[in-house]
């Protein structure tokens, strides 16, 4: 059976929630466990397929072809671990499927309700898979408090008490704002953030704070004391120069050591760190430089390019070469020479897009590259 860690965001979104759990899924496989990680998203999308690129990024789509959020992409690169269909759920999607089975009679003849039908749904997603691995990471998108996120936070709290004791855990980012006319941390954010989640029913066992100042001890013990936690389980997430920084970080702040406090586990398993540090020394230590033109039609949002941006990025790692990327939009090359915007760099990429807006321009684009012998 499985240990399961929910991970939720409070204060704002884009704290970073897919991130830290990819970065903590590498830190279990560094201490020998086997992880699978797992998005719920509030939204009543069935899923990001029909969703433009400059509302939610890039869409990942896995081996068995289901198309899913850009965070999939991140627990891939951490862990290796191949994504699948059953790693990614919408609200749209459980509405869906407990409406599908209203319509052929499984419910004979109830009524159908958030609570039990909306909310067995999601527990039966999050069974799946149960007895593969070690840790079931789930992160759940948006922020406490979203009205259409309720489903998902009450499926977790009866999922927690419906398992044995001490088999899941609740991991909680926040954000500590810095006001600089006071010059001070502001912890208040958090302890709201955790009295939303208290009020319906969860109580966080490791927060993660995000910060762009160091946290002083004493209002991690603040924090401690207010949100009902460890002091050792206040975790500080600073701003790093690249995301393959983050698993470094995260061990050298004890994340990995806090959660397996939570569930009890010691003595803990060692972790071998070597793979990341050989990572930070590539990324650190390069022994040259390639400029890549990326020339596409959802650059104001480089999400939208997210496993393209990555994968030139970890082919600098293989190489030991720093990738430069420029960002150029395709649609003025409908109306430019793209020689002077192009001839400075030793490749360029053209990704896909849909629609005729931009097409001309990557035509351009790739009949410079293919006249000027540029790969």
């Amino acid at each position: 059976m499985a240990r399961y860690v929910f991970i939720t965001g409070g204060v704002v979104s884009s704290l970073g929630k897919g991130l830290a759990s990819a970065a903590l899924g590498a830190l279990l496989q560094a201490r020998g466990y086997s992880v699978r990680l797992r998005k719920l998203d509030p939204y009543l999308n069935v899923d990001p397929g029909t969703m433009s690129p400059f509302e939610h990024g890039e869409v990942f789509v896995t081996d068995d072809g289901a198309e899913t959020d850009l965070d999939l992409g991140h627990y891939e690169r951490f862990t290796g671990v191949h994504a699948r269909k059953t790693d990614s759920i919408s609200s749209g999607r459980i509405y869906s499927n407990v409406l599908e089975k209203e319509r052929r009679g499984d419910y004979l003849g109830k009524t159908i309700q958030v609570i039990p039908h909306v909310t067995n749904e999601i527990k039966d997603f999050l069974k799946i898979g149960d007895d593969e691995v070690d840790f079931m990471l789930c992160e759940i998108g948006g922020t406490v408090g979203d009205i259409e996120g309720l489903p998902f936070f009450e499926a977790i709290r009866q999922f927690i008490h419906e398992r044995p004791r001490g088999q899941s855990i609740l991991m909680h980012l926040t954000l500590l704002p810095y006001l600089a006319a006071s010059g001070e941390l502001k912890t208040k954010p958090t302890q709201h953030s955790v009295k939303e989640l208290q009020s319906i029913g969860l109580a966080p066992d490791v927060l993660v704070c995000r910060s762009e100042q160091p946290i002083p001890e004493k209002e991690r013990a603040k924090i401690a004391l207010f949100c009902n936690v460890r002091e050792e389980a206040v975790i500080p997430a600073y701003d790093l120069k690249t995301i393959y920084e983050a698993p470094l970080a995260y061990h050298h702040e004890g994340l990995d050591q806090a959660v397996l406090d939570a569930f009890g586990i010691a003595p803990a398993p060692k972790p071998n760190m070597e793979r990341w540090e050989d990572v930070m020394d590539r990324l650190t230590h390069a022994e040259g430089e390639v400029r890549v033109a990326i020339v596409g039609k959802y650059t104001q949002l480089e999400d939208a390019y997210k496993s393209i941006a990555e994968a030139l990025t970890h082919g600098g790692m293989a190489n030991r070469v720093r990738v430069k990327s420029e960002w150029i939009d395709a649609e003025i090359f409908d109306r430019e020479d793209p020689a002077p915007y192009l001839e400075r760099f030793h490749a360029i990429l053209v990704p896909g897009g849909f629609g005729e807006r931009g097409t001309e321009g990557k035509i351009k684009a790739a009949q410079f590259a293919r006249e000027k012998h540029i790969p």
